[in-house]
């Protein structure tokens, strides 16, 4: 299992490399540019080109990429262009508020989605699992953003029963060590914080979960019909093992890997919905982040984003491969 693990990280350098080399052409592929959007109203030819020259952007294209990619093997991603900060701090300060937010987002997509997902196979044909196929299209189908405007509306704006926006209520007095704020109450003891940052954040996390809870319900279900067909499960009831005893043993388990493999995806693909949960709840993590970037083409933040999000890929699908082995004793790493 080390050799394995080691093998994909040595694997995932080639990976990163690549994946910085397309980020970096692409941002220089985009229309405009950062000193347009810099100057604003006085962007002439004559100040984008002194402001060009004063980023290095009017440098032959292979030495600012073998600049940038200096910086980063030494950890240092440079300054953002709109805040003048340093990026990584940037995203160490919204990072907290991105893991808190998907996190929670992801926990309410598999605990709700896994065992929904089950018992429809099980009840194929019947109210239970049309109904269910029927929600997972709708949320599919409907767009993150839309869905949250809907939920401010209803529970912020008619039932007044959760706050529309932030992470906490600006008249809370916090202590903030690490960052996740509900982490923060719990630790600090300020537990009427805690249930404040827990209260904004049940909104948010609901609309960034619908389309990971469709698809892992949609998969589950899928995954759990064909096994049921599998000789090995009739062999099993041939057997006399209880109903309980080959659901759990031999249709479940075997049945959950694809969806540790659709779980891994949908980790990923979080950061992209987060672009758009955290601009409905003014949520200020990183997809608030890389929306202000992508606005005012800040090369360095968005840079440091997207390679952080690469990075998230590889060590999302190193764990769905490590979990194969733990999920069915049949699959063996070597």
């Amino acid at each position: 299992m080390l050799r394995f693990i080691i093998r994909r990280l040595l694997q995932a350098i080639p990976t990163l490399f690549v994946l910085s080399i397309l980020v970096f052409a692409w941002l220089r592929l985009l229309p405009g540019g950062p000193a347009g959007a810099l100057l604003g109203d006085k962007a002439t030819p004559e100040n984008v080109a002194a402001l060009n020259h004063v980023l290095g952007l009017d440098q032959n294209v292979f030495v600012q990429y073998f600049k940038f990619l200096g910086r980063v093997l030494t950890g240092e991603f440079g300054s953002s262009l709109a805040s003048g900060d340093s990026v990584l701090a940037e995203i160490g300060r919204r990072f907290p508020a991105t893991i808190e937010l998907s996190v929670c987002a992801l926990v309410l997509a598999v605990v709700f989605g896994i065992p929904l997902g089950y018992v429809a196979a099980r009840y194929r044909g019947r109210f239970l699992d049309n109904a269910t196929v029927m929600t997972t299209l709708v949320g599919v189908a409907v767009p993150v953003f839309f869905l949250g405007v809907l939920l401010k509306y209803i529970f912020a704006q008619k039932l007044g029963i959760l706050p529309p926006s932030g992470r906490q209520d600006v008249t809370i007095d916090a202590t903030h060590i690490t960052g996740f704020f509900t982490l923060d109450g719990l630790l600090t003891g300020e537990f009427d914080a805690m249930w404040d940052a827990i209260k904004h954040l049940i909104l948010p996390a609901i609309a960034l979960a619908s389309i990971p809870f469709a698809v892992i319900v949609r998969i589950t279900r899928a995954s759990v019909l064909d096994v049921q067909q599998e000789d090995f499960v009739r062999t099993a009831e041939s057997k006399g093992l209880t109903a309980p005893i080959i659901r759990r043993r031999h249709i479940l388990r075997n049945a959950l890997l694809p969806v540790s493999t659709t779980i891994g995806l949908q980790t990923g693909l979080l950061l992209a919905g987060a672009v758009l949960t955290e601009k409905v709840f003014n949520w200020q993590g990183l997809g608030s982040l890389l929306a202000e970037g992508i606005e005012r083409r800040d090369y360095p933040r968005l840079q440091a984003l997207l390679l952080l999000a690469a990075l998230v890929y590889v060590i999302v699908n190193l764990l769905v491969d490590v979990s194969y082995a733990i999920i069915d004793p049949r699959v063996r790493v070597r």
